[in-house]
């Protein structure tokens, strides 16, 4: 039988679970707007530089092939698997195998990028994307 204790019990606890998804959103939006701001500058920055735009392809999770994705941008990591577009707009770049991919390409929705990349990765390894921007600037034109 469920007691009015237990109803009370259970209310408090939904609105905690509530204040804690909201509070959890609010942190993710703030982080996503913030991680624009500093993709936006790096693209005036790269651009400023002379760094030029490349094509964006897409690694397949498992092989060596790449897809084309019809973006245009700048690869953030050595592995190519980071990329923001010349709008500032940033991407995951790993599909999934794809025979029709090869040719026809991939299409990609760009992602809210995250402050630290790698967060929470089983590798442990992971870089604030301040960091990350800035390498990625301080590489050679060429």
């Amino acid at each position: 039988m469920t007691t009015e204790a237990d109803l009370d019990w259970a209310a408090q606890r939904q609105r905690a679970l509530d204040a804690h998804a909201r509070a959890q959103a609010d942190r993710r939006a703030r982080e996503a707007e913030r991680a624009a701001e500093l993709i936006g500058e790096f693209v005036r920055d790269a651009a400023g530089r002379g760094i030029a735009p490349v094509a964006l392809t897409a690694a397949a999770h498992r092989g060596s092939a790449r897809y084309r994705t019809g973006l245009h941008g700048w690869y953030l990591d050595r592995h190519r698997s980071l990329g923001v577009d010349t709008g500032g707009r940033f991407y995951l770049l790993n599909v999934p195998n794809s025979t029709r991919a090869r040719l026809t390409g991939v299409t990609l929705e760009p992602q809210p990028a995250p402050l630290v990349i790698g967060r929470g990765g089983r590798d442990g390894e992971s870089i604030p994307l301040d960091v990350l921007l800035r390498r990625r600037l301080a590489e050679p034109v060429g």
